[in-house]
């Protein structure tokens, strides 16, 4: 599978713009790629971003992230400002879109499935997301700091009623 940069960056924006204008948190973002990538591929057999997820102790975790983020930085997509919620505890990685997703960025049925996403995952927090995720086949059925194979998709079951 290679990574689609233009679906990655439009993904990144269209869940952005949907959530009000930011992501609130690194681990809700990396949760909120698993889960599109992961039920579009489930549903459709092929994934968003193409971007190859590794189990982490905090739960799935997209590999390019850190590079399609900062590669949006640079070109004034978005920006990603350090939060201060509680005191002891590290800062908030903030992700507020600058930019709207492209038209033609992303196809109706990827739409329809971030639509979804947001809908279903859009009102939790990071560690919610990183519970649910534990709780899957594909988190469950592979070994520490390994690719997750996006064929574990198929033993979610996932309701995809109303798409």
């Amino acid at each position: 599978m290679s990574l689609h940069q233009k679906k990655y960056h439009n993904t990144v924006l269209y869940l952005c713009q949907q959530l009000g204008g930011e992501v609130r948190g690194k681990k809700k973002l990396a949760k909120l790629l698993y889960f599109a990538d992961f039920d579009f591929y489930e549903r459709y057999q092929k994934s968003i971003t193409g971007d190859i997820y590794k189990k982490l102790p905090m739960g799935p975790f997209p590999s390019s992230l850190d590079e399609m983020t900062t590669m949006m930085v640079g070109k004034k997509e978005i920006t990603i400002q350090q939060v201060v919620e509680r005191e002891g505890y590290s800062p908030t990685e903030v992700y507020h879109c600058l930019v709207q997703p492209e038209d033609a960025g992303l196809e109706d049925d990827e739409k329809k499935m971030l639509d979804r996403i947001v809908s279903k995952y859009g009102n939790l927090n990071g560690k919610q997301l990183e519970e649910l995720s534990h709780a899957e086949a594909p988190y469950i059925g592979t070994a520490l700091k390994e690719e997750i194979p996006y064929e574990l998709a198929f033993y979610r079951g996932t309701d995809f009623a109303g798409i």
